[in-house]
């Protein structure tokens, strides 16, 4: 009895943590397009509105596009990898609505990221609130409670051109930091968690 107690720790912990750790990249990929948005408009004199669409499309696209192909390749079939392939279309269509209209001005700009966040942040904060006791559950809750404030922010404020690209910039800057920040703790975490499951998993065996 003892025997098949130690051989259960050993096939299911590992397992667990296979699931787990290639998500790491993904918060990671995601950061990139978010950080180069920073620095475009921290350093495009030009903040009109045709600049702050062509900004925000490149992003969303490339958001977009990250999103769905990482998602495919690390997260488990399920409600939560549904929810994140929805975000991901959902910026892809954003995006292309920005890079086909830049002539529309500020109001579309305004409208345009007001809806794409709302959309991404309920779509974040319910995958997030659904994956509770998962890894990446309180860094969708995060980044959708980030994005939600963004859509607040341009649906409910007077905004300039100017202001708006800006604000859209830090946006960015806030967002890939904290991206960067939550990929390298969930692969550090990972380590650890696979440390200590293999420590566990030892004294179990020896100790039946």
């Amino acid at each position: 009895m003892s025997n098949s107690k130690a051989g259960r720790a050993v096939t299911t912990q590992p397992t667990r943590l296979e699931a787990q750790s290639p998500y790491w990249g993904v918060p990671i990929a995601r950061a990139i397009p978010a950080i180069v948005v920073a620095l475009v408009v921290t350093f495009t004199p030009n903040h009109s509105s045709v600049i702050g669409l062509l900004v925000f499309g490149a992003f969303a696209l490339a958001s977009g596009v990250l999103t769905g192909i990482l998602t495919l390749r690390a997260v488990p079939v399920g409600t939560s990898r549904t929810l994140l392939l929805t975000q991901a279309v959902t910026s892809v269509v954003a995006g292309v609505l920005a890079l086909a209209l830049q002539g529309f001005g500020l109001g579309f700009l305004l409208y345009l990221v007001s809806v794409w966040a709302a959309i991404t942040a309920v779509l974040e904060l319910v995958t997030g609130l659904r994956s509770r006791g998962d890894a990446p559950a309180k860094d969708w809750i995060a980044m959708g409670g980030l994005t939600g404030i963004l859509a607040l922010v341009f649906l409910l404020l007077p905004l300039t051109d100017l202001v708006a690209v800006g604000l859209f910039g830090a946006y960015g800057a806030v967002l890939g930091i904290y991206l960067v920040i939550a990929g390298l703790s969930l692969r550090w975490g990972t380590e650890a968690g696979a440390s200590t499951t293999k420590e566990s998993v030892t004294l179990e065996v020896q100790n039946p």
